[in-house]
């Protein structure tokens, strides 16, 4: 069963520039080089970024933890995040449509 990831990093003053452009070139990277990532997908509000992740398993979600697209993009925020990230680790519970009731 899938796993889905919610990840909310909240960039420091100053920084949301920098916060962007690393989380920007994670995406191609983790889109490229994780195994078993199914949905990887950056959104914005007015303080903060939402990563909305979909892994095909927890080994694979695991795996990307250890990556090095990850491990990169955890370097490049370090210091400059206001808040350590939240993340959400989710069990989808599917409900109504197969096109609705999950991501």
């Amino acid at each position: 069963m899938s796993v889905i990831v919610v990840a909310t990093i909240r960039p420091q003053e100053g920084y949301r520039d920098e916060v962007l452009a690393a989380l920007e070139d994670a995406v191609g990277r983790v889109h490229a080089e994780d195994e078993g990532c199914e949905l990887y997908a950056l959104h914005e509000s007015a303080d903060a970024f939402v990563m909305i992740e979909k892994w095909s398993s927890f080994e694979t979600l695991k795996a990307h933890g250890q990556s090095p697209a990850f491990l990169e993009l955890s370097s490049k925020l370090k210091e400059k995040v206001a808040e350590g990230l939240d993340v959400q680790v989710l069990t989808p519970r599917p409900l109504g449509t197969a096109t609705q009731g999950a991501l």
